[in-house]
């Protein structure tokens, strides 16, 4: 990735953080210390399990492998950072460096978004056609999902990150947050960057509501079709298939929309820091543990390698 220095005058960045008091600092550097190894364990222990239970080697436990991997890779790309600012005040962060952490977040968090639709895809044809399943979701489809919401995610992260750093920053280089996020560092601007805010919003846009609609139209067949159903095993069955997938979802887009679908001028610093805290941290914690307490499959897997290990 090229960052065109010669377009600002700015080399490094500081940020803001989430607090100045010591007190507090510690007390959050703690907290984020245990999100972050629960969330590293839940992830790649998700992972493992996926790996090395062939019962779980069936398109929607790939699609999960895929989801841990990506969880724990937007959660690295922040968090360590937050906490090294509160453990040693370390708020530096060089022009090269600010790109690379935005990149490499807005990646993951972008393949995630297209990879939460093909799960609802996924779960559509499970549910919706159970004896084609099989046939429909062979491994050369799954592959291809999975190989598309990553091209996408990168194709789209490359737009995003040209876009910003394509302004210049001559002025202030106080970024307003605990990391570099779009909307922060784009603030941070001395150019005229209506058309730059609005091609971000656009595109986000509409990698964010293409994702939706095709979750919205897979969960609106799959109640129409559970409604159908005349077995009460069937609606049960059909319901718990789906109950962790669409709980995620609701998480995930309930607090992406209300980040970037908004100008940046419109964007209340303290209340960004709170939601993003929450979309960077807690949600890659959640989604293991959504999807790991509410599946009897994945319960099974770990209590056998558990007795494995003993």
């Amino acid at each position: 990735m090229t960052i065109m220095k010669n377009r600002t005058e700015v080399t490094q960045f500081i940020l803001m953080g989430l607090t100045n008091d010591p007190g507090l600092q510690l007390a959050l550097f703690i907290t984020f210390l245990l999100i972050y190894i629960i969330t590293l364990i839940g992830n790649l222990g998700m992972i493992m399990l996926i790996l090395l239970d062939s019962r779980l080697h069936t398109p929607m436990y790939f699609f999960l492998g895929n989801l841990s991997l990506v969880d724990f890779g937007y959660s690295s790309a922040v968090t360590p950072k937050v906490m090294a600012g509160l453990l040693i005040g370390d708020k530096i962060m060089s022009y090269n460096d600010c790109a690379t952490q935005m990149f490499f977040f807005a990646a993951f968090a972008t393949v995630e978004n297209f990879l939460l639709a093909s799960m609802a895809y996924d779960r559509y044809t499970a549910v919706c056609k159970p004896l084609h399943y099989a046939s429909s979701m062979n491994t050369s489809m799954c592959m291809c999902l999975i190989m598309a919401c990553y091209v996408l995610g990168l194709v789209n992260v490359s737009v995003y990150t040209g876009d910003i750093f394509s302004l210049s920053f001559c002025k202030s280089n106080v970024v307003h947050h605990f990391f570099c996020d779009m909307p922060a560092v784009m603030a941070l601007s001395c150019s005229d960057r209506h058309v730059n805010e609005l091609v971000l919003i656009c595109l986000a846009s509409f990698n964010i509501f293409f994702a939706l609609i095709i979750i919205l139209v897979s969960y609106i067949i799959i109640f129409i079709t559970i409604l159908k159903m005349h077995s009460g095993s069937g609606h049960q069955k059909a319901i718990s298939t789906c109950a962790s997938h669409f709980t995620a979802v609701s998480i995930f887009y309930g607090t992406i929309i209300f980040m970037y679908l908004q100008p940046s001028s419109k964007h209340a610093m303290d209340t960004d820091k709170i939601v993003s805290v929450f979309y960077t941290m807690v949600i890659p914690m959640l989604n293991p543990l959504v999807y790991s307490l509410r599946n009897k499959e994945v319960k099974r897997a770990f209590m056998k390698m558990a007795k494995r290990m003993n």
